[in-house]
């Protein structure tokens, strides 16, 4: 009895210090840094993709404001985006949709969205394809929202990506 009740014992115990070296980072297991470094580093950034063959990365500067400004082609109309993780879709202004081939007649304001600055009116779309240099994801869900004063590129296009980070500096996307 004492025999079974010793295992149980050492059998939580390590799966409690594996957990809370885990949770904090690989930081409690100071003989896998020595040993062999890599294994805490992955610990520590689970968002780093591995470099491997065949991955695709693009990186964009980040702004004085901490913002991501970039150029895509939208249905073969260049677009500017603000990259936006908080808006669940790719949303165009009613001049850039126009660029991007959806007339006003085309548009039917008839859902509504919260946003920060409250509820708006917006159409909804299908945009055939959004391109960043050799990135294409075609069929992208899409909003049109009236009163917008930029495009956000949103969770409808990044979603489709590999990965997507922002750490020095930079956003980082990976296909």
């Amino acid at each position: 009895m004492i025999g079974w009740a010793l295992r149980w014992a050492a059998l939580w115990f390590g799966v409690a210090v594996l957990s809370v070296a885990v949770i904090n980072g690989g930081r409690w297991l100071p003989s896998l840094d020595k040993a062999k470094p890599g294994i805490a580093r992955r610990f520590a950034s689970p968002a780093e993709p591995p470099a491997a063959a065949g991955v695709n990365r693009l990186a964009y500067p980040i702004d004085g404001h901490g913002q991501v400004v970039l150029d895509a082609i939208v249905n073969g109309a260049p677009i500017r985006f603000l990259v936006d993780t908080g808006a669940g879709l790719v949303t165009l202004t009613p001049v850039d949709a126009r660029a991007a081939g959806f007339s006003p007649r085309q548009l039917a304001f008839s859902e509504r969205a919260s946003t920060a600055n409250g509820e708006v009116r917006m159409a909804t779309v299908t945009l055939r394809e959004v391109r960043l240099g050799q990135l294409a994801i075609a069929d992208v869900p899409a909003a049109v929202i009236e009163n917008l004063d930029m495009s956000l590129l949103g969770m409808s296009f990044l979603n489709r990506l590999q990965s997507y980070e922002m750490r020095d500096g930079k956003l980082t996307i990976t296909w």
